[in-house]
């Protein structure tokens, strides 16, 4: 199957930028766009709810506005996070603003939904489920998703445990649709490596929190920057999921993360995540940040995955 128009249009690099819980708005996914790649926010982000509509408005009309200014090298596509969990009040309401200003990716989480997805074909828009196992990924296309975002080892924020090279085969023993991967990608090599192994996108986070348009405190885009993989741990007691964050951060609020508990999975609760409990002091981040070295613009930072990207073709085919 051949990848959705939308999903190539005016991409610089194939990459998508996923969306990072708190840290995503409009400056940052502006900025993703008009450099080349799909920026992308959460509608959690966005608080109160009444500033989902602000927000929309603001990256739609920016963007329009980019393009008729700049007609030889318009933005990429922008995407919405839904998060389709039963402790979202809102989405019902956010997808509803979603279909309003035709946002052209949806990116669902936490639960394949019929209803979400025909929401969303409604007005020409495609749907990306992100999943951590083959089981979530049949379930995801079988309630009529367009697409999967694999979340391997090592992703950010919520992860799973499968290796790249499990995960991306499996799906492509019966799925030929769009297929992003997530984990631990931060250079462009490793955005070639994606595509060679039968994914059509990278989906990459943790890289764009230490960029000056992220809303992350300073001292968490330090922490990156200072950070390498050995300094991330896997764990399920701050949402009741389990995902990858910075111990720093862990020891910083009290705790040692080498000796953890285990959390009930019914923890998980986004009216409380969505007032940022968990997450203000408790940073996600996946372990590619070794290629982190240094807090930039997005626009540099896509420039230096294009040159790699490009540098590693040139490598593999010379």
């Amino acid at each position: 199957m051949a990848l959705p128009d939308i999903l190539k249009k005016n991409l610089r690099v194939p990459v998508v930028g996923a969306p990072l819980f708190i840290i995503s708005h409009p400056p940052l996914v502006l900025a993703q766009c008009k450099a080349g790649i799909v920026g992308s926010f959460p509608a959690l982000n966005a608080r109160p709810e009444a500033q989902l509509d602000e927000w929309l408005a603001m990256v739609t009309e920016d963007l329009a506005a980019h393009d008729a200014a700049n007609p030889d090298r318009p933005a990429a596509p922008f995407a919405v996070n839904q998060i389709v969990h039963k402790s979202n009040k809102r989405l019902e309401h956010d997808l509803r603003l979603c279909v309003k200003y035709k946002v052209p990716v949806v990116i669902s989480s936490l639960g394949a939904v019929e209803e979400v997805n025909q929401a969303v074909h409604s007005y020409g828009g495609v749907v990306l489920h992100d999943i951590i196992h083959d089981r979530h990924a049949r379930k995801a296309i079988k309630m009529g998703a367009d697409g999967l975002i694999a979340v391997a080892a090592g992703a950010g924020g919520h992860a799973g445990t499968l290796s790249p090279f499990a995960l991306i085969q499996e799906i492509r023993q019966w799925f030929d649709g769009p297929l992003l991967l997530s984990g631990a990608i931060a250079n462009g090599g490793a955005v070639l490596a994606a595509q060679a192994m039968g994914a059509d996108l990278a989906y990459v986070g943790s890289p764009f929190i230490a960029t000056e348009e992220a809303r992350a405190g300073d001292d968490y885009k330090q922490m990156i920057v200072e950070s390498k993989a050995a300094d991330i741990v896997y764990s399920n007691l701050f949402t009741g999921i389990h995902g990858n964050y910075l111990k720093g951060s862990v020891r910083a609020a009290g705790m040692d993360p080498d000796n953890l508990a285990v959390s009930d999975p019914s923890k998980m609760d986004f009216e409380e995540a969505g007032k940022y409990k968990a997450w203000k002091d408790i940073w996600g981040c996946g372990q590619g940040i070794g290629a982190v070295d240094k807090v930039v613009p997005v626009a540099e930072l896509v420039e230096r995955l294009a040159t790699e990207y490009a540098a590693a073709k040139a490598r593999i085919t010379g």
